[in-house]
């Protein structure tokens, strides 16, 4: 490696470190976990009424086929989740932090990823179609959204443009 080649790679690796370091900075600041407060109460809760609105009617019928049973299934998994995500936003709330908890972060991708899949097999026990397009627009929905926090939030260099309280 010729010594152009170990300026580059220093260079590199020194961007690296600095872009890792605004990130931890960006996720620690105070006022970013208040606003993913907020928004996690909106998720959950918004989540958690869609479940409990599109359970209903399969409470009721029987034999379910394999789209409801899914449907149920995915549900009583996300909904008591959810509860308990909503009473720990709560606590959070209270702390003006959010918890760093392993099995927390677990929770939530299962509370998420579970009621997706309750509504898209409810999408999908309506229509077979209608549960594709779903999960296509969804898949399309989580890029848009993604596309417009980074350009709100983080400029060119990715620098957070949270302000910092003092």
């Amino acid at each position: 490696m010729d010594e152009a080649e170990k300026t580059h790679r220093a260079d590199a690796e020194a961007e690296a470190e600095r872009i890792q370091q605004e990130v931890e900075e960006a996720t620690a600041d105070p006022a970013a976990q208040e606003e993913w407060i907020r928004q996690s109460n909106l998720i959950y809760g918004g989540l958690a009424a869609a479940g409990l609105v599109v359970v209903q009617p399969f409470l009721t019928s029987s034999p379910l086929d394999l789209s409801a049973k899914i449907c149920v299934i995915a549900f009583a998994v996300s909904i008591p989740l959810l509860a308990a995500l909503l009473v720990l936003n709560r606590q959070e709330a209270f702390r003006h932090r959010v918890t760093s908890s392993r099995l927390v972060a677990v929770a939530k991708a299962i509370a998420q990823g579970s009621a997706f899949a309750g509504i898209a097999a409810a999408f999908w026990h309506i229509s077979l179609i209608a549960g594709i397009v779903f999960v296509a627009v969804a898949i399309f929905a989580v890029g848009v959204h993604s596309s417009g926090y980074m350009q709100l939030e983080y400029d060119g260099k990715f620098r957070s443009r949270f302000r910092r309280r003092t």
